[in-house]
C-alpha cells in the first residue's frame, strides 16, 4: 500500500470529518452513477486542484478517506448520472455541489449562468462549468460538545424574536467591526439590553447560510430575513466577523455568552425548501447531488415540483435521506452549536411524507424518541400554503405553536372591531379552543401581536396600509389584513393627540400579551418603539428599515420603562404562568380560578360578549403559591370607562395615568383603549 494514498474511508458520518491525520468525505446519492471529490486550494480558485473519483459506494453512500487534508480544506462534488427532468433527474458533472452536510462554507455562490443545470429551457443539459462560481463546504476541526444551559421551564419562558444584524448594526457601544455579527450579539452592551428587558430567551431569524435570490441581487436588494437555505449546518457566513470557518466559534462564542446571561438561544429553522427554487432554479447543491431523492415531485409530472411554501420547491421529508438530515441538522446545533430550541418555519410541511398532512408523521416520532432533541424546546409554525396546511393545535403534545389567532384577535379587539371580546378572553385565558382537544397546555400557545412577518408594533397603530414600495414588487408582496388603526392620521405625524392614542394602544396591546396564560413572545425592536416606515415584508431590506434605532426621545424611553415593567408585573405573579388553562369553572373546594366582569362590575353573560367593548377578568388568589388575587382590565373602548370592583382593598399596581401604585376601592376609571391591573 502506497504511504499516505487514499483509501476508500467509511460511510459514517456523512460529511468531511477529520480524525487528525486526513478526512472521511461520505456523501448520500441514491440514484447518481459516479461522484466526484473536488479540493481547491482557496476560494478565489477558478478549477479544483484535485479531483478523486470516489470508488467506494456502501448502498446510497459514496465514501473516500483522504490523507494529509484538514480544517480549512475547501470542496465539494460532481455527480453523474441522468439528465432527465421528466423522470426527477437532474444530474450534471458539469456543476461543482456544496455538500449538505458541509459544517462551513468556504465560499457562498457567485452569480453566473454555469450555476443554472440547464441551457435555453429546463430540458436541455447545460455543458458550462461552474467551478469558479460555486459554493463550496470547508472541512471544520472537531469541537467539544460540552454546554451548560439556563434550562427555563416553558411556562416562566419569555421569548424575544431578533435577527442578529438588525438588533447589532446601529448599536453605538458595539464596536463597529462587530455590528452586525454573531460577536455583535455576544457583546456585553446588547446582552445588557436584553437582561435588562427581563427576556428568557432570543430567537433567531435563520442563521443557517442562506442562498441570496439572483433577482434581489440585481435590485439592489438581499435575502436579509434568511429564509432560503443553502445548507442546513453551517452558520451564515455573512453574520460573521471571520470567515465562514471562523463563523463556526463566533456562533458558538454568543451562545455561550448568551447562556451566561441565562437567556436561552431558539433558532428559527426552515426544513421545508431551500434556496434552489423551482425547476428553473439553479443547480447548487440538493438538487444536483439527487433530485429525485431530496425534493417532492409532482404526482403527475416528475419534471415539476411540489411548492407548498411559496419559493418553488418542497424537501421531501418523507425520504428516509431528507429525515435523516433533519435530525441530524438538528442534533447538530443542539449538541456541538449549543443552542436550546427550535422554531420551524412552515412546520406543517414537515407532515406531508406524501402530499396530505399526516400529524402522526414519522419524523414527529423520531424527534420526540431522540434523546438529545426531546429535552429541547420545540416550536411550530403551524400552517403552509398548501391544501389542509392550517394546523393550528393540531401538533405533538411536546411542541408549542404560534397562534395567530391570539395576533388577529388581539389586533382586532384594540381597534375596536365589534363583537371581539368574547374571543379575546378565550386567547387571554390561553386559546384552550385550540390546545386542550388534545390534551395539551397553555404552554403550548406562543402568543404574539407582532413578528418578523409583518407590521412593527410601532407601524401597526400607525398604518392601516402597508407601504412596501421598497422591496420593488409592485405592492403585490405582503399581507393586505394587517387589522391595524392608525388613530386617525397615517404614517408619522406630530399631531400630539394622535401620538397620545398610538402611545396608549401601544402599551395595551403589549400589556396585554404579557399578561395572557401561555409563552408571550415579543418581536425585537418593539421596546425600541421600532418603525419599518410602514413595509410589513421587509424580508429584503438590509437597511436602516430592518435595523434597530437605538436613539430614543422621551416618548420612547417611556415605553421602554412600560415593557420592563409588564415582564417585571409578569414574572411577579405565577397565576399569570399558568401549567392549566382557566375556566371559569369550579374547582375541588368550590372556588373559581377566573371570573369575567362587565364595567359594571356583574359577571358576563353570553349575550354580553357580542357588544362589550370592555372587561375585566378576576383571576382569584392562590394558596399554594401565596398568589395575590388579580384583576385585569381590558377597555378597549375609545371612551374612558368605569369600572365597579369586587368587594374589598385593591392596589392599582398598573394604570395609564398613574405611574406610581395606589389603593382603589369601590371602582376605578381606565382611559379609552387602555389596560389596568390591580392586585388585592
Amino acid at each position: 500500500m502506497v504511504k499516505n494514498a487514499v483509501s476508500e474511508g467509511q460511510p459514517s458520518p456523512l460529511g468531511a470529518t477529520w480524525d487528525g491525520a486526513g478526512v472521511n468525505f461520505a456523501l448520500y446519492s441514491s440514484n447518481a452513477i459516479a461522484v466526484t471529490l473536488c479540493l481547491f486550494d482557496s476560494a478565489d480558485s477558478a478549477a479544483p486542484a484535485r479531483d478523486i473519483v470516489i470508488e467506494a459506494r456502501h448502498g446510497p453512500i459514496w465514501h473516500v478517506y483522504v490523507p494529509d487534508v484538514g480544517p480549512g480544506q475547501l470542496y465539494g462534488y460532481r455527480v453523474s448520472g441522468p439528465f432527465a427532468p421528466k423522470e426527477g433527474h437532474r444530474f450534471n458533472d458539469s456543476k461543482v455541489l456544496l455538500d449538505p452536510y458541509a459544517r462551513a462554507i468556504g465560499r457562498m455562490p457567485i452569480w453566473d449562468e454555469s450555476l443554472y443545470g440547464y441551457a435555453k429551457h429546463d430540458l436541455t443539459r447545460c455543458t458550462r462549468d461552474s467551478a469558479a462560481f460555486a459554493p463550496l463546504g470547508a472541512v471544520v476541526a472537531a469541537v467539544p460538545q460540552v454546554f451548560s444551559r439556563p434550562n427555563t421551564c416553558w411556562e416562566d419562558t419569555i421569548i424575544y424574536e431578533a435577527h442578529v444584524k438588525g438588533i447589532t448594526q446601529l448599536h453605538p457601544d458595539v464596536p463597529p467591526e462587530l455590528r452586525g455579527t454573531y460577536l455583535g450579539l455576544a457583546s456585553a452592551p446588547v446582552v445588557a439590553h436584553l437582561q435588562s428587558l427581563g427576556i428568557t430567551a432570543i430567537e433567531l431569524l435563520p442563521v443557517h447560510a442562506a442562498v441570496q435570490d439572483e433577482r434581489l441581487m440585481r435590485q439592489g436588494l438581499c435575502q436579509y430575513w434568511g429564509y432560503n437555505p443553502l445548507s442546513f449546518f453551517a452558520p451564515d457566513p455573512r453574520l460573521a466577523f471571520g470567515d465562514g470557518l471562523a463563523a463556526v466559534e463566533e456562533f458558538r462564542t454568543m451562545v455561550r455568552a448568551l447562556h451566561s446571561a441565562g437567556i436561552e438561544v431558539i433558532l428559527d429553522v426552515v426544513y421545508n425548501h431551500t434556496g434552489e427554487g423551482g425547476h428553473r432554479g439553479p443547480t447548487l447543491s440538493f438538487r444536483g447531488l439527487d433530485n429525485y431523492a431530496y425534493y417532492k415531485q409532482r404526482p403527475d409530472n416528475s419534471r415539476y415540483l411540489m411548492d407548498y411554501t411559496g419559493c418553488g420547491n418542497t424537501l421531501d421529508t418523507g425520504t428516509s435521506a431528507m429525515r435523516q438530515l433533519v435530525m441530524d441538522s438538528l442534533r447538530y446545533w443542539v449538541a456541538v452549536m449549543g443552542v436550546d430550541g427550535f422554531r420551524f418555519d412552515l412546520a406543517s410541511v414537515l407532515a406531508r411524507e406524501r402530499y396530505d398532512i399526516n400529524m402522526r408523521a414519522a419524523l414527529f416520532d423520531m424527534i420526540q424518541q431522540d434523546p438529545v432533541l426531546r429535552t429541547v424546546k420545540l416550536i411550530a409554525e403551524p400552517w403552509d400554503i398548501g391544501k389542509g396546511g392550517y394546523q393550528l393545535g393540531a401538533f405533538p403534545w411536546q411542541w408549542s405553536e404560534w397562534n395567530d389567532r391570539f395576533r388577529d384577535t388581539l389586533r382586532r379587539y384594540w381597534r375596536g372591531d365589534q363583537g371581539m371580546a368574547g374571543d379575546c378572553a378565550t386567547r387571554l385565558a390561553g386559546s384552550s379552543d385550540r390546545f386542550a382537544p388534545g390534551r395539551r397546555r397553555p404552554r403550548a400557545s406562543i402568543n404574539f401581536v407582532t413578528s418578523h412577518d409583518g407590521f412593527t408594533l410601532e407601524d401597526l397603530v400607525s398604518y392601516t396600509a402597508k407601504r412596501n414600495e421598497a422591496n420593488k414588487e409592485g405592492g403585490r408582496d405582503g399581507s393586505d389584513q394587517n387589522y391595524s388603526s392608525n388613530s386617525g392620521i397615517e404614517g408619522p405625524t406630530s399631531n400630539a393627540d394622535t401620538l397620545a392614542r398610538r402611545y396608549r394602544l401601544k402599551r395595551s396591546l403589549m400589556a396585554s400579551l404579557l399578561v395572557s396564560q401561555g409563552v408571550p413572545m415579543i418581536l425585537g425592536g418593539d421596546e425600541l418603539s421600532r418603525t419599518q416606515q410602514g413595509n410589513n415584508n421587509a424580508y429584503c431590506q438590509d437597511n436602516a428599515i430592518s435595523w434597530y434605532d437605538w436613539s430614543l426621545n422621551v416618548r420612547q424611553e417611556g415605553f421602554l420603562a412600560w415593557v420592563k415593567k409588564m415582564i417585571a408585573f409578569r414574572k411577579a405573579y405565577p397565576s399569570l404562568r399558568r401549567s392549566a388553562f382557566l375556566t371559569g369553572k369550579e374547582n375541588a373546594s368550590g372556588q373559581r380560578d377566573a371570573i369575567w366582569l362587565y364595567p359594571s362590575g356583574r359577571e358576563m353573560q353570553s349575550e354580553d360578549w357580542a357588544h362589550a367593548t370592555g372587561f375585566a377578568m378576576l383571576i382569584a388568589a392562590n394558596k399554594d403559591t401565596g398568589d395575590a388575587a388579580l384583576i385585569l382590565i381590558f377597555n378597549a373602548s375609545p371612551q374612558p370607562t368605569r369600572f365597579a370592583l369586587p368587594e374589598g382593598s385593591w392596589q392599582v399596581v398598573v394604570h395609564e395615568s398613574h405611574p406610581v401604585p395606589f389603593e382603589a376601592e369601590g371602582q376605578l376609571t381606565v382611559p379609552g383603549q387602555a389596560f389596568a391591573a390591580l392586585c388585592g
